[in-house]
């Protein structure tokens, strides 16, 4: 097929080309928006990214065009009407980073139960001391990992592998899958009184959305800690700051905050500063959380490795290739 490429970094023309050899592909630099005067009579194809508005006027400007590959789990910026009343496929890149965010939360709570950030300041301050930072032990604790969809089960079977004892809470849950992967499910009210580290796996939405709150924040088992690597507001921020004041949460370990808002698709964050900057900056200046010794926030961050960025060029290929031999994988319905 005749494609156009618009890419996010330089790199991914080599990467692209060695593995779609047999098709012509022309790659720009930049979003298609970059370049407005652009028209092709043969393309069949464009792959891009959240950055690249597709409308109606913009499908025009490829008369022949069959297929819209982005590289994203997103799909707000394409027109769905438009393209459906042209004929043309979108694939999408649904999964790319399920063990790598489960990762991401345990080098969290490693870091919080080891106590690392105080003891590297104290070295970095001149001292060689272990006193003062005697940590826990996760063999033997008890997690509650609330959301058991792909992220969670990675994050079960890698607690499985610290020895730990496994509540899982969902909305559908399975028993199968839990006698396969030795967890135990849990309503959320007794996977709060019992954990000793909870891990929110759950997407953001109107079910989710505060999950953990002020009505309920005080049922968590006194001094565990809460890990959040989905989406800010599944927690309530008063909430989360009572429960550290109270010593309800003895710390917290947090990728996503409630001021970010409701983030479709956090690969956007490869390309762009946050949306939501500004705010974030004022809410982190104000914010207790971030002065808490016990607490790490870092910049929504956790789905951020090579690997994950080449899964998702990975899976766009695949959808390419799917398309062209007429079995068509990945596709927006």
């Amino acid at each position: 097929m005749h494609i156009h490429y618009f890419a996010n970094e330089p790199w991914e023309e080599e990467y692209v080309k060695t593995k779609l050899s047999g098709d012509e592909i022309t790659f720009h630099e930049g979003p298609l928006s970059n370049f407005p005067d652009l028209k092709d009579d043969q393309t069949e194809a464009l792959c891009i990214f959240i950055d690249s508005k597709i409308g109606e006027e913009e499908m025009n400007r490829f008369p022949a065009l069959k297929l819209i590959a982005t590289r994203s789990t997103g799909f707000d910026h394409i027109d769905l009407a438009a393209a459906k009343a042209k004929g043309i496929t979108i694939v999408t890149v649904p999964f790319y980073g399920e063990n790598t965010v489960a990762e991401f939360a345990f080098a969290l709570i490693l870091t919080l139960a080891h106590r690392i950030p105080e003891a590297e300041a104290s070295v970095k301050a001149g001292a060689f001391s272990p006193q003062g930072f005697r940590g826990f032990d996760l063999a033997g604790k008890t997690i509650g990992i609330v959301g058991c969809g792909h992220i969670g089960m990675h994050a079960i079977r890698m607690a499985n592998g610290f020895g730990m004892k496994v509540l899982g809470f969902d909305v559908h849950p399975d028993p199968e899958i839990a006698r396969a992967n030795n967890f135990t499910y849990a309503s959320l009210p007794e996977l709060l009184a019992q954990s000793d580290i909870i891990s929110l796996h759950v997407p953001y939405n109107a079910h989710t959305h505060h999950l953990i709150n002020k009505e309920n924040v005080g049922t968590i088992k006194k001094g565990a800690y809460l890990i959040n690597t989905s989406r800010g507001a599944v927690v309530e921020t008063d909430a989360l700051v009572e429960a550290l004041k109270s010593g309800i949460l003895a710390g917290a370990g947090l990728d996503v905050l409630e001021e970010e808002g409701d983030m479709a698709d956090e690969t956007m964050l490869l390309t762009q500063t946050h949306p939501n900057e500004e705010s974030l900056k004022t809410a982190l200046a104000n914010h207790y959380i971030i002065e808490h010794p016990r607490v790490i926030v870092t910049p929504h961050t956790a789905f951020n490795t090579t690997e994950a960025v080449e899964r998702i060029l990975d899976t766009t290929i695949e959808n390419i290739r799917h398309f062209e031999a007429g079995t068509p994988a990945n596709v927006l319905a």
